[in-house]
């Protein structure tokens, strides 16, 4: 495939060095760059991708409107719109970093992104169906409400929408009043009219210089009662027309609550007055259904939770699913409904064995995209200035795991405030991964992230507002990866942040102390490392990057460089020690139900494979001596290349001593001395005259030739 890599400015209002950042893109067949890319050298990015005969491409452009643009260009050239990916180079970098972070990060998102697709596709939408076009006008938590179901339009009408509480990722905004609504169901025309034109690239310089409370920033548009004057100039696309400008939208339903029912009243599919949940059901009513992915790739015949076994194993799923989608149906099965999946990622992250994985994004495409954070860069594709370095260093490299719901835009929120001089924000560069909700991210996530050579990682989400998961719903996995990482030698590395839209200070204050005051530089080295997400176990194989796999990968690569202060890392909880009391009489019940196979019987009695157990518990639930027990940790030495030089399996440790007994007729080894010795002490006395001629007692024969003996007397 070839991909291109075309870096902009946003006319110059993000400070960054194109021609660095630029430099330091890696594996394109073109990088290029253009202080405002979406205007006068739109025409150069055609021309380079007919060019190069380009397959995809990766542009930095945080803005909808010239978004549109480019992808415009890129179906001209025969590039799907789901081969071009967008990277926020402005509102997370160029307008809240310094010059040289700012510029460091821009390339660096950029990797990230074309690592992203190297792994796989980027998500589809999950509506595409004709008679889905819902034009809500002014009401955001009305357009909130409804845009899980159908394609919405969200009108501003005036209002400013920045500090909205409602969740509008997914929703499109319009800048403009409403002039008219005409037409029927299916076919409703609104007309706008707004004194900004969609060449607006939200730079926030006449939000800047405009009168106060007449100009908003979110959409950016211009009250009728603004009067003109010298700041109208100051827009560098020229996007301000003061007369106004009117266009149409065509759609299939209106949401108008403040609506006059006299102009088209009584008609279907047009709603007026206050919306109540009684609105959104005749709106979902009236959009014919829709159709949505499948957000899990389950594979079920790997997972813990006791199948078959009568006792409860793993109930990881079950236990996080904030939406009832991961059902234990009986007390060894676990079953998923899938559409009552809502994305959350909650199940995969604790998920130990990869039973089930989300699919966007895929735990491999998380790692790709934390390593391409933080490698060294180094350009090495053939480079354009379409206007016409040395590779940065970001001096704290923070992974940050972002919620792509609330936090994600509080953070976006910042930039626009910081851009628009309505606050001054400036903080450490954090190195975002979007994540669906940071429902999504386990300890393997960030164990892998600080064997990357991360010094940090910050889990930023909604805090007590998250849409999924509640109050507070990554305190329990700081606090236990906080052990876990102190007891590998390295100290408290990982924090949560819940930025709010309204107190941009407190999030930059608490970011700010994380990294200058509590964080240290990491041993562990940048760029080394590169994620297999399996073991090495050729008996064994394991779905690609299970969360336990993956995070005891991790392990290895940090203890490789720092120097742990324990033998037994607490807090990982995909990880668990057996061990057994005296009493057991190797039954095969453990060994037969262990669903990693993390135990076996020898001669010599009962092994235990530490690398491969996930911590279920289940050989303790089916244990029939309840002899049995298993603790969460993770011994290192247990660990095979900690294990004797001359061992041929290192990877076992016998956890139990005991023989098996052979046959006396046969010589098949059929079950335990202890097992003889329990039932022939519990019954022996009954039965000891049923075979007298026997050489040995009748325990001591397997069923086959015990059956024999007492046939023939």
């Amino acid at each position: 495939m070839n991909v291109g890599a075309f870096l902009c400015s946003c006319a110059g209002t993000c400070d960054v060095d194109l021609e660095e950042a630029r430099d330091d893109v890696e594996g394109v067949a073109v990088a290029a760059s253009s202080r405002l890319l979406c205007g006068e050298t739109l025409g150069a990015v055609d021309q380079l991708a007919e060019e190069y005969d380009l397959d995809e491409l990766v542009v930095t452009c945080p803005e909808a409107k010239a978004q549109e643009k480019i992808e415009r260009v890129a179906e001209e050239n025969g590039i799907f719109p789901e081969d071009v990916t967008f990277v926020d180079q402005r509102e997370s970098a160029g307008w809240v970093h310094e010059r040289e972070a700012a510029t460091a990060k821009t390339s660096r998102l950029v990797n990230a992104a074309l690592a992203g697709r190297r792994t796989e596709s980027m998500p589809r939408s999950s509506i595409h169906r004709a008679g889905h076009e819902v034009v809500v006008v002014g009401d955001a938590d009305a357009a909130d409400a409804i845009a899980g179901a159908a394609d919405v339009t969200l009108l501003a009408d005036g209002r400013e929408l920045a500090a909205t509480d409602a969740d509008l990722e997914g929703v499109t905004v319009e800048r403009g009043r409403v002039v008219d609504v005409d037409g029927t169901y299916g076919e409703f025309e609104v007309t706008l009219e707004a004194r900004v034109t969609d060449d607006c690239i939200s730079c926030m310089k006449c939000v800047r210089a405009g009168p106060d409370g007449l100009v908003t920033r979110r959409p950016v548009d211009i009250d009728p009662d603004a009067p003109d004057g010298e700041w109208t100039e100051v827009c560098p696309t020229d996007a301000i027309e003061m007369d106004g400008v009117q266009r149409t939208i065509g759609c299939d339903q209106v949401i108008y609550p403040d609506g006059d029912d006299g102009t088209v009243g009584g008609q279907r599919g047009f709603h007026t007055g206050t919306v109540t949940p009684g609105t959104i059901d005749e709106v979902e009513r009236l959009l014919g259904g829709f159709e949505g992915p499948d957000f899990l790739d389950l594979e079920m015949d790997v997972c813990a939770s006791g199948a078959g076994s009568g006792e409860q194993g793993c109930t990881a799923c079950s236990d996080a699913c904030p939406h009832g989608a991961a059902e234990r149906v009986a007390i060894d099965e676990v079953e998923f409904h899938l559409d009552s999946c809502q994305n959350c990622g909650a199940c995969t992250s604790v998920c130990p064995t990869g039973a089930t994985r989300l699919e966007e994004p895929s735990n491999e495409r998380i790692a790709r995209e934390v390593e391409a954070l933080l490698a060294p860069t180094g350009g090495d594709g053939f480079v354009s200035g379409l206007l016409g370095g040395s590779s940065a260093s970001i001096e704290t490299p923070i992974v940050a795991f972002v919620c792509s719901e609330r936090a994600g835009e509080a953070i976006r929120e910042y930039g626009r405030l910081a851009a628009a001089g309505r606050a001054d924000l400036e903080y450490p560069p954090i190195l975002p991964v979007d994540v669906n909700c940071t429902d999504t991210v386990g300890e393997a996530h960030v164990l892998h992230a600080l064997a990357a050579g991360a010094d940090g990682v910050a889990i930023v989400g909604c805090g007590g507002s998250c849409l999924h998961s509640g109050p507070d719903p990554k305190a329990e996995l700081v606090r236990r990866v906080n052990r876990a990482t102190t007891d590998l030698g390295l100290g408290e590395r990982v924090s949560f942040f819940a930025p709010d839209p309204a107190d941009p200070e407190a999030f930059v204050e608490a970011l700010s102390q994380f990294a200058v005051t509590e964080l240290e530089a990491s041993p562990v080295p940048v760029g080394e490392h590169e994620a297999s997400g399996e073991l090495d176990d050729e008996e064994r194989e394991t779905p690609e990057f299970d969360t336990h796999a993956w995070a005891l990968e991790s392990v290895r690569a940090i203890v490789a460089h720092a120097e742990p202060e324990r033998e037994v890392v607490r807090g990982l909880e995909n990880f668990g020690v057996v061990t057994v009391d005296d009493g057991c009489t190797l039954t095969p019940t453990c060994t037969n139900y262990c669903p990693t196979d993390a135990l076996r019987r020898t001669d010599d009695g009962l092994e235990f494979n530490h690398e491969r157990c996930v911590n279920c518990g289940l050989c303790e639930e089916v244990c029939v001596e309840n002899v049995m027990s298993v603790e969460q940790g993770l011994d290192l030495t247990m660990l095979p290349e900690n294990g004797a030089a001359d061992d041929p399996e290192p990877a076992w440790t016998r956890v139990y001593e005991g023989s098996m007994l052979s046959c006396a007729g046969c010589g098949r080894q059929y079950t335990s001395e202890a097992t003889a010795d329990a039932i022939e002490k519990r019954v022996g006395d009954r039965v000891e005259s049923l075979a007298p001629h026997a050489a040995e007692s009748i325990f001591r024969y397997c069923p086959e030739c015990r059956a024999q003996l007492l046939h023939n007397g």
